[in-house]
């Protein structure tokens, strides 16, 4: 078995799962966003009073630890595939693993006000 420090689970089983889990949690995310979208009159008030909820916040933030986690196991997997050399691999895993958690924070920045 390959264990290597830069992917997100311990095996490839674990990547797996945690690629199956969050993308079900993007899908009810988005499901829900586009519900939302279609049943109600979307103003600045409804957006907000929608983000003013404790258990909309905590969802979208479910969601951003997805999409961060979702796209980490992705782009892993291509550049362990596709890039072969270590120095390159290791250089365009740590800026797109700096980029993301660059926007998770940002994000947890908008959705809580800190």
């Amino acid at each position: 078995m390959v264990n290597s420090v830069t992917n997100l689970g311990r095996s490839g089983v674990y990547d797996w799962l945690i690629q199956r889990v969050t993308a079900y949690v993007l899908a009810l995310y988005t499901i829900f966003l586009f519900g939302f979208l279609l049943t109600s009159d979307v103003s600045y008030e409804t957006w907000s009073g929608l983000f003013d909820q404790t258990w909309f916040r905590i969802f979208s933030l479910l969601a951003l630890l997805s999409i961060g986690a979702h796209a980490w196991v992705g782009l892993w997997t291509v550049t362990t595939d596709y890039i072969k050399a270590t120095l390159p691999r290791f250089l365009v895993q740590a800026l797109c693993g700096l980029i993301m958690f660059v926007y998770v924070v940002w994000g947890i920045q908008i959705l809580w006000g800190l």
